[in-house]
């Protein structure tokens, strides 16, 4: 637990992959990994600069449609707090 304490010290940039993985984002929506919640979404997701282009209300009203939140924001912050005990080792 100390290690995954030390990993987590400090500012981090932690990427959309290694926050939904694909338990998570199984548990928590109809699909099975990020990829396929990315596809179905009728958005065309190539880059990151695809994803920043899609406004924030209609991401926002497709997560609430096909998961457990009521916002991309708030998926992020669940996926956090998971990412946080996996390293804490909780």
């Amino acid at each position: 637990m100390k290690e995954g304490a030390e990993e987590l010290e400090g500012e981090q940039e932690i990427s959309v992959p290694d926050l939904l993985t694909e338990g998570f984002v199984s548990k928590h929506t109809k699909f099975r990994d990020a990829q396929q919640l990315f596809d179905e979404s009728g958005f065309e997701i190539i880059s990151a600069e695809d994803f920043k282009a899609i406004p924030d209300a209609e991401w926002d009203e497709y997560i609430t449609q096909v998961s457990d939140f009521e916002s991309w924001g708030d998926m992020i912050k669940a996926a956090t707090a998971e990412h946080v005990k996996r390293k804490m080792g909780l």
